[in-house]
């Protein structure tokens, strides 16, 4: 990985010249406001689930914190470590270490300290095993996603989803500071999802990432077999969301949301691969795709909680 150039080294020492707007502005984009703001949705509905009921608001504020700072971080790790393929880039070639709105090491100095304020906080307001798997995850996205697979492997974002999906793990451990399986099968969840919702958006920038020699699945196979493997991990994803109801004894309202979100993303996915089949498909399909898994997992991990919050309803009658 050429992460060494002299004109990477020679960008740690520029002063970067920017109003302290532009400046504020580049260090939150550093942190990929939008993708945490995901990560966040799927941890409250888990800490309904593991509590049964609301659990105390401060608590979920400060999980919620504490996992901001750690998601954060870590986003801004990646960044730094990706600002040379960043400039390659029609997507990322706007972010703020191409753009020079701040120095790599103050970029790195910022996320390291989004780090450790997050370890300190959820270790003090929340417990030890909610602050470990908060920085594990991070750990896990930049030297396993990042720094080793992102531009060796076609798989690489199959097994560095694994760090997206931690959040409901610190979510599920923040409430009994424990872990069981209906969290575990959560994590299997979010990990599943992943590949079709990541190589969506993967078709449209193919071209992007072929630029910078990333080996996205989109880039190095034929979009009949990235069109297949999403669908395989649809249905994967569509059995594990349904087992997931009886072991977090949940009930008929997370059923059936799940079951009709499951075979909308399946129908989606085989029709994508039966396009491809015949040559026709391409980046309007997948795109539909990319949203849909947006809206998909939203709507599965709001499920879960409504579901808990009315059978409480129902059951104080």
């Amino acid at each position: 990985m050429a992460l060494c150039s002299d004109t990477m080294v020679a960008e740690v020492f520029e002063a970067p010249t920017s109003s302290w707007r532009t400046t504020v502005a580049g260090y939150v984009a550093l942190t990929k406001p939008r993708i945490i703001e995901l990560l966040l949705v799927t941890t409250v509905p888990t800490m309904v689930v593991a509590q049964k009921g609301w659990p105390s608001i401060w608590l979920v504020l400060e999980t919620l914190v504490g996992g901001t700072l750690a998601a954060g971080g870590a986003n801004a790790m990646n960044m730094v470590i990706d600002r040379d393929i960043d400039r390659l880039m029609e997507r990322t070639k706007k972010r703020p270490l191409v753009t020079g709105v701040m120095t790599p090491r103050a970029a790195l100095i910022f996320a390291i300290g989004l780090e450790i304020l997050a370890f300190v906080e959820l270790w003090g307001l929340v417990n030890l095993l909610s602050a470990v798997l908060a920085v594990s995850a991070t750990l896990f996205y930049v030297f396993v996603y990042t720094i080793w697979l992102k531009r060796r492997s076609s798989q690489n974002i199959v097994i560095g989803g694994a760090a997206g999906a931690v959040p409901v793990l610190v979510g599920w451990s923040a409430v009994t500071d424990s872990l069981a399986w209906a969290p575990v099968l959560m994590f299997l969840a979010i990990f599943i999802w992943t590949p079709p919702h990541f190589w969506a958006l993967a078709v449209r920038y193919r071209d992007d990432y072929a630029a910078a020699d990333v080996p996205m699945l989109p880039v190095v196979a034929s979009m009949e077999r990235t069109s297949l493997e999403m669908l395989i991990y649809t249905i994967a994803l569509a059995a594990c969301t349904m087992l997931l109801g009886p072991v977090a004894d949940l009930g008929l309202l997370y059923a059936v949301v799940a079951l009709v979100l499951n075979l909308g993303f399946i129908v989606m996915t085989m029709r994508l691969y039966q396009q491809a089949k015949r040559g026709e498909a391409g980046e309007k399909a997948a795109m539909k795709i990319f949203h849909f898994s947006i809206t998909y997992l939203t709507l599965l991990f709001v499920a879960m909680a409504a579901d808990v919050l009315v059978a409480n309803l129902v059951g104080s009658h």
